[in-house]
């Protein structure tokens, strides 16, 4: 089962509420940490309801809210809506150092002719106020994918490299019914260099929908009409992406 486990440090900047990254968080060198499993959420045909558990390893109470959003995919970009098709239960909790808080997630209407996606944010309520003292909390954002009712067609997507005269995006369509990942990203060009797609994306490609990557400046981008190679590992059966896309726009 997989396990999230986040440290903190308690900062002194004024007002602000950071997003830490895992990375940042391991070098913290102290204070709080809350451990979140799991970390994704695959609810197949039937069931309506899973367990999300969030340890308290530090030596304070922290207060967490808990969130779910209907996440959905517009233009290529997620999007998240307020959503009271998942409920989580309780809402809102303190969790005293050392002791643990379960979290029940419950789906009040199963999909039926598709996957339904959601995510649950979980955010630390910032404690009391200390004089000189501004406290940088946490959220957390779990996907949670619900299989419909009905058989489904499995993820197949389809790939392109989109651009203009500044920018460039590789684009990916999935015209199945469920959500498929794409991870490890290489794109080469005919003459051999490597394009960089953005670091830190999410890699999923929800059903029915269109994902993009900006990929940052480079020069020269290829041509319109010209063909890119794109090797990318994929988490279901799909295994190895490996083909030749094309590059559509215009300069």
């Amino acid at each position: 089962m997989a396990v999230m486990t986040v440290r903190q440090r308690i900062a002194t900047t004024g007002g602000l509420v950071a997003f830490l990254c895992l990375l940042l968080a391991a070098r913290a060198a102290s204070a709080q940490s809350l451990t979140v499993l799991p970390v994704t959420f695959q609810l197949p045909p039937g069931q309506a309801a899973a367990a999300l558990t969030l340890v308290n390893g530090g030596s304070r109470p922290t207060s967490i809210q808990v969130r779910a959003f209907a996440w959905s995919q517009s233009t290529g970009d997620d999007q998240l809506t307020p959503s009271t098709e998942l409920l989580a239960s309780p809402p809102l909790a303190t969790i005293a150092p050392g002791a643990s808080q379960i979290v029940r997630l419950v789906l009040r209407r199963p999909p039926q002719d598709r996957e339904a996606t959601y995510r649950i944010l979980i955010d630390q309520i910032p404690p009391p106020a200390e004089p000189g003292v501004v406290h940088v909390v946490l959220r957390l954002s779990l996907p949670v994918f619900a299989e419909a009712a009905n058989r489904t067609a499995p993820a197949r997507l389809q790939f392109q490299l989109r651009r203009d005269a500044t920018e460039a995006y590789l684009v990916a369509l999935n015209e199945g019914e469920r959500h498929q990942a794409v991870r490890d990203i290489v794109l080469t060009t005919s003459d051999g260099r490597k394009l960089k797609t953005e670091p830190n994306a999410s890699p999923y490609v929800l059903a029915g929908a269109s994902r993009r990557w900006r990929i940052p400046a480079q020069t020269p981008l290829p041509a319109a009409g010209e063909t890119v190679r794109l090797t990318a590992n994929a988490d279901t059966s799909t295994g190895t992406i490996d083909q030749s896309i094309p590059v559509v726009g215009g300069r």
